[in-house]
């Protein structure tokens, strides 16, 4: 078994995943292990579909195993995002990691995340975060100011930085994986352009939200299923469906409850506690947060912690288990032969959680209650509890 394995959110599953994961199954890999964002993902909003519905496509698209990133990794910055990730990763025994990047050149990477794990460097942003801007600006400067500025360049692109901070994250847990990566296909992120077939999640997010045809960007298998639970109701979810609830729980919210969210330094609090006071819906609210200092994803995470319950405690350490989303046959293979030699337990039905302990235990109730007020999000409410009773999804091989 050679074991690669790719951390993503999916949102929605496309062609440009569909690409990374021929490019892995070419580079020798046998068995692929996808480590996936829930309901709700990095950029601090839900995502465009359910968690169940987009391991289904990638179950379908080439994927064996999908396991989740537990709610404050999936919403956190790049760096815990990618450690909790490679940590599920590692915990597994995965031989490589796989990721599309804008450079595809695994030894620029390298070297930029050994840059970013120098003294030097730690000194360098010091000084750049004390002139007041972003911690990402701060991190290209510091570079610039040490080194060259081909090094500083990668740091400007979202899955250069990605790939450098899983580099940093198997170099902090001293982990045999290898990281592998190729040079992602299609629009740049987070852009309304396309390249024929390929498209932006964003781009594919905002058609799907407004109605108007998105198969072209998908596979046919992956467009049948976003399909399906559009027609059901349960998609897109949208964070404006929640609105309401979100700024009702920020108003019932002290200066200490803001306090206690993840993310939270310099006296923030006081500036998201007043604007709470003043905002009429959740985009003035993030603008009368948003400053130089703080970017506009940061604050939307903050702020969906906040209506989410998560507190920077639950961000400490590293993911306490194993929550096994879906597989196939190959799926099936990969969990018997880590099964005997993991370090934390897995989760491949209910009963696993009762002998979780008290970290763990929390983690469920989070990601429980999270799934609960996803519903809100979705043009259809659900009822409670699909956290408990939605039950693994199983594929045959393809």
């Amino acid at each position: 078994m050679f074991l690669a394995g790719i951390i993503s959110e999916y949102n929605p599953f496309h062609y440009g995943h569909a690409a990374l994961i021929k490019k892995v199954r070419q580079n020798g890999a046998t068995h692929i292990v996808a480590v996936m964002s829930g309901n709700f993902v990095q950029r601090g909003e839900p995502a465009v579909l359910s968690k169940w519905t987009r391991t289904r496509q990638a179950l379908e698209n080439g994927v064996d195993l999908v396991v989740e990133l537990p709610l404050p990794w999936a919403l956190s910055g790049a760096e815990k995002f990618a450690l909790g990730g490679v940590s599920l990763l590692d915990a597994m025994g995965a031989d490589i990691i796989s990721f599309g990047s804008e450079t595809g050149d695994i030894k620029s990477l390298k070297k930029a995340a050994d840059i970013l794990q120098s003294r030097s460097f730690s000194e360098a942003i010091k000084k750049e975060l004390k002139n007041g801007n972003t911690f990402a600006k701060a991190r290209q400067n510091a570079v610039l100011s040490l080194f060259d500025s081909k090094t500083a360049e990668l740091l400007s692109s979202p899955n250069n930085i990605l790939g450098i901070e899983y580099i940093k994250s198997i170099d902090k847990l001293k982990s045999k994986i290898e990281p592998f990566t190729t040079k992602r296909v299609g629009a740049a992120h987070d852009t309304a352009n396309y390249e024929g077939k390929y498209a932006a999640a964003s781009q594919i997010r905002s058609l799907m939200l407004t109605g108007k045809e998105y198969s072209n960007f998908m596979p046919n298998s992956a467009y049948s299923t976003a399909q399906k639970e559009i027609n059901e109701g349960a998609a897109p979810a949208c964070i404006k469906f929640a609105e309401r609830a979100i700024l009702a729980k920020l108003r019932c919210m002290s200066r200490s409850d803001f306090e206690m969210l993840p993310d939270i330094s310099e006296g923030l609090e006081n500036r998201i506690y007043s604007a709470v006071r003043k905002a009429e819906s959740l985009e003035g609210l993030y603008f009368l947060i948003k400053s130089k200092r703080y970017t506009l994803a940061r604050i939307r995470r903050i702020v969906l912690s906040a209506f989410l319950g998560i507190k920077s405690s639950h961000t400490i350490g590293l993911p306490p288990y194993i929550h096994v989303l879906g597989f196939n046959e190959r799926g099936t293979e990969i969990l018997h032969s880590i099964k005997p030699k993991v370090k934390i337990p897995i989760i491949t039905n209910s009963s696993d959680i009762f002998s979780l302990d008290k970290i763990g235990k929390n983690m469920v109730e989070l990601e429980s209650r999270a799934t609960d007020l996803f519903t809100l999000c979705t043009p259809k409410i659900s009822p409670c509890g699909l956290y408990m009773t939605k039950g693994i999804i199983f594929l045959p091989s393809r």
